[in-house]
């Protein structure tokens, strides 16, 4: 007897492989897959803006890294003592107006440069609320604790969701014609405007990104089922963190190994599960104050390391060498 539904995925077997160099764009939930890609050793530029999280924005940053269009000073205001850009997560934001202008913009140059580079492109969903600043029109990234009432807070249709999709694809096929794009729902839920909301949103991206899929008839392009295996699959609150809203670690590393499963060669498997191992050594700082035990224990990591680069050469790009 089964008490559970699996989501069974599509053989796509060998679409990615353990060297190819990837680029993640949206929801928090594109920095939990970053980083198990990152632990995996693999080479990958996570949210260079920061999260975003609906689709316009979405849209509009992948507009600005192919432009290479840096941030202008006037782009930047002033709030809560640091100057922030609705483009870019408070992260980025600092008290020295050109000290924040300058990591913008070296972000985005960095950002321009990898997304060239890249083989996949991972794009996640949040919501479909989009909040516009009524002075400009803009729909903002971020709203910096600026007041409410200076935007317009608005539900995007699916049609014109689609329609940023489908020319923000098509922009990328003609910037790096064999990119690789993944689309996802993120399985973060937004309930601050409430459940219904949060339903008819991920209803909204769900259709919207069908709808560009069958559109495109793009081989290159394909979803996968985030959202639909932590609802679905992993139906049950135990599989949230104590926000009620984020996925637990348990959940994130299914959805990984679900990943892995859909995208990976055994190859690319092998490698992942080796790496990920040897990412625990690096992190890992020995708790012995005898000096000797820890030179040990760090010149051993330094030739598990040599070994893992002789073994997998595109290793030496990540200098983990120095790292260890």
């Amino acid at each position: 007897m089964e008490f559970r539904t699996t989501i069974h995925m599509g053989d796509n077997s060998g679409w990615m492989h353990h060297s190819d160099t990837l680029a993640m764009l949206g929801s928090c939930f594109s920095d939990n897959i970053g980083a198990k890609l990152r632990a995996a050793m693999m080479l990958v530029d996570i949210n260079p803006f920061g999260t975003i999280y609906n689709p316009l924005s979405i849209a509009q940053s992948v507009d600005r890294l192919i432009d290479n269009e840096p941030i202008a000073g006037m782009d930047l205001f002033q709030q809560n003592g640091v100057w922030n850009s609705y483009a870019f997560h408070s992260r980025y934001s600092m008290a020295d107006k050109d000290a924040t202008l300058q990591r913008m913009n070296q972000r985005i140059a960095l950002a321009h440069d990898h997304l060239r580079t890249s083989q996949v492109l991972v794009v996640t969903l949040g919501t479909a609320l989009v909040y516009r600043l009524k002075t400009t029109g803009q729909v903002v990234n971020n709203c910096h604790k600026v007041p409410p009432h200076q935007f317009e807070r608005k539900l995007v249709s699916v049609r014109d969701i689609a329609q940023a999709l489908q020319r923000m694809c098509q922009r990328l096929r003609t910037y790096n014609p064999e990119l690789r794009i993944i689309f996802t729902v993120s399985p973060i839920r937004h309930i601050a405007d409430g459940l219904e909301v949060n339903s008819l949103c991920k209803a909204s991206l769900r259709v919207a990104i069908d709808q560009v899929v069958q559109e495109l008839k793009d081989p290159l392009l394909t979803y996968f089922p985030a959202y639909e295996i932590m609802m679905d699959d992993l139906r049950d609150y135990r599989f949230y963190a104590t926000d009620m809203v984020h996925p637990s670690e348990v959940a994130i590393e299914y959805i990984w190994q679900m990943f892995q499963a859909t995208y990976f060669d055994d190859r690319s498997a092998q490698a992942i599960a080796r790496c990920e191992r040897v990412s625990k050594r690096l992190a890992h700082r020995p708790m012995s104050s005898n000096r000797e035990v820890v030179e040990r224990f760090n010149a051993d990591t330094r030739t598990v390391v040599r070994n893992l680069i002789k073994e997998y050469p595109y290793l030496e790009r990540l200098n983990l060498i120095h790292d260890a």
